[in-house]
């Protein structure tokens, strides 16, 4: 069992940046494949980057090179750091745990970019 809770999400102006964080529950984190996935009103849920338990990343095309995503096993913590942000990038951010079994959804945090 598995809670997530994400944090950071706020308004901020085009071109600025945003670290969002997502703490989990559970002592067994380091070896979860990780990922950060938004929903864009009347959108569908996309995949964001997803971090494996030996640290290899991927990013979807229309955040490479401005976002980065990073854990830290030791807060039991994944980031996603989001830079050169744009209007197309708001959205509720939700963080996931691919277990064995299924997986764990946070609650999602809102980002908004806007003028």
């Amino acid at each position: 069992q598995v809670t997530l809770v994400e944090s950071g999400g706020g308004l901020v102006q085009p071109g600025g940046s945003l670290r969002l964080s997502c703490a989990a529950s559970g002592s067994i984190f380091s070896r979860y494949v990780l990922g950060w996935y938004r929903q864009a009103p009347g959108k569908q849920r996309e995949l964001v980057a997803i971090i494996a338990s030996g640290g290899s990343t991927n990013y979807a095309d229309s955040v490479k090179g401005r976002f980065t995503i990073s854990r830290d096993n030791a807060k039991k913590t994944v980031y996603l750091q989001m830079h050169s942000l744009k209007p197309e990038d708001t959205a509720v951010y939700y963080c996931k745990l691919a277990a064995m079994a299924k997986d764990y959804w946070g609650q999602g945090t809102q980002v908004t970019v806007s003028s």
